[in-house]
């Protein structure tokens, strides 16, 4: 199988987290998205939406990272994608969650007014973003915290590719200036997926522009 990504994406790096931790093969080619490799005609044949990652696998082409997480952990028989209808419609919920708010809301806008305009040269935060931004995140993570307070992990009480999920953006937290100090609950089961041998495997090097 071969993924397009840019490594320093969340996206990007939890897939190829999970695969590193399922010990899955992956042929991994940057697609540099500081330079407007996205939008090259090549790339674009494989991903209309001119985004990362991208996966490929003989005939079969994906994208949205979500989707790919799901079918690269279905690949073999793993509990991080137990083979349940209740289960697996927990994991997406949780993924589902991360698209609509923790992500979309939160973490992402986050990300990028606080690290990526800084990363590629764009200008100083709005900071009205950032406000909404960080209104967003407490509002969120009030709600994991407290269901992490509860259980180990987020379906099961054990490891699944959920937890991939919703860790990715926090291995940006400081840069971002996300608030997570005042989430215990969310600090310690973030210490415990992110100890995973995967994560530092598959670990971008930032350094922002000059």
């Amino acid at each position: 199988m071969k993924l397009y990504g840019f490594t320093a994406s969340p996206n990007t790096w939890k897939v190829r987290a999970l695969a590193a931790h399922l010990k899955i093969p992956l042929d991994y080619q940057l697609i540099d998205l500081t330079k407007g490799a996205q939008f090259a005609p090549d790339y674009l044949a494989l991903n209309p939406t001119g985004r990362t990652p991208t996966l490929v696998d003989g005939d079969f082409t994906l994208w949205e990272s979500c989707a790919i997480m799901q079918y690269i952990a279905s690949k073999q028989p793993t509990p991080l994608w137990p083979d349940d209808a209740r289960s697996r419609a927990d994991i997406t919920r949780w993924q589902a969650w991360v698209l609509a708010h923790w992500g979309a809301q939160a973490c992402g806008p986050l990300t990028f007014e606080n690290l990526v305009k800084k990363f590629v040269n764009l200008g100083a935060p709005d900071q009205t973003a950032v406000a909404k931004a960080i209104e967003c995140f407490n509002k969120e993570a009030k709600m994991l915290d407290a269901h992490l307070g509860k259980h180990k992990y987020l379906v099961n009480d054990t490891l699944t590719i959920a937890d991939f999920t919703v860790a990715a953006p926090l291995f940006h937290a400081q840069g971002a200036g996300m608030p997570v100090a005042s989430y215990a609950n969310v600090r310690g089961w973030f210490e415990r997926v992110s100890s995973l041998p995967c994560w530092s495997e598959t670990a971008p090097q930032m350094q922002a522009a000059a």
